[in-house]
Parts: structure tokens; C-alpha cells; sequence
């Protein structure tokens, strides 16, 4: 078994992280899932929530993701994002607004997105 996973965040715009890691941590639309070195292969769909990253050198990368595929085979997993932003790109105040917007607007789409940006700053899963 391998002691690392080479990891590929991208968004439909950019390459948002690249590395290794020994965990990920993503929500498909089967459930909230962890991927470790040799896991067995997958494809799924991503769920918007925050995907925790445990980097081989021991640090944590939180990115808010909002759809998109997993897919995992021979150590390499690849998360394919229709958005994705890392947790420290995220201006709090503006998603706070949006956040409030949204409710007073009832929209529930735009609701989902502005709590999943603020959950991956605050590191919550």
C-alpha cells in the first residue's frame, strides 16, 4: 500500500491544488467520503460541502466545493469542481453578506453556496 495519494483539485476555471496527500475528505451524493492510499477505485458525483485535504507533509488544505466528480484509481484521485475555492481565497465578510442575501431572498441555491465557503474557513465538514 501506498503511504501517499497524488491529489488534483480543479475548477472548471483553473487548477485550484495539486499535491500529495494521505487523506481526503469530500461530500458525494452518497454521503460524506474519505480516501486514503490505496483505496479501491471510484467515480462519483461531489455534493457542494468542504473537502478536507491531510497533506503528506502534515498540513491541512480546506477548499469549498460546489459540484462536480470524484474519481479515484492506482493512487491518484481527482476532484473535478464546477467551483472550487481554497479556504484562505474566501473573503468571510462578503460570503456573510451573500449568506444573509440569500436568505432574505429566499434563495436556497446561493444559501448553500455562501454557507459551504464559510464552513471550509471556519475548517468545518
Amino acid at each position: 500500500m501506498a503511504a501517499e495519494l497524488h491529489v488534483e483539485l480543479v475548477a472548471a476555471d483553473r487548477s485550484v491544488w495539486s499535491g500529495k496527500a494521505s487523506l481526503v475528505i469530500a461530500r458525494t451524493t452518497s454521503g460524506d467520503i474519505g480516501v486514503m492510499p490505496g483505496h479501491q477505485p471510484l467515480l462519483g458525483v461531489l455534493e457542494s460541502g468542504p473537502v478536507t485535504i491531510r497533506t503528506s507533509e502534515g498540513g491541512t488544505v480546506i477548499a469549498a466545493v460546489h459540484g462536480g466528480f470524484i474519481s479515484f484509481s492506482d493512487d491518484k484521485l481527482s476532484l473535478l469542481a464546477e467551483i472550487a475555492e481554497l479556504s484562505d481565497e474566501i473573503d468571510v465578510k462578503r460570503a456573510e453578506r451573500a449568506l444573509e442575501r440569500a436568505k432574505s431572498e429566499a434563495d436556497a441555491a446561493a444559501e448553500r453556496r455562501a454557507d459551504v465557503r464559510l464552513r471550509a474557513v471556519a475548517g468545518v465538514h
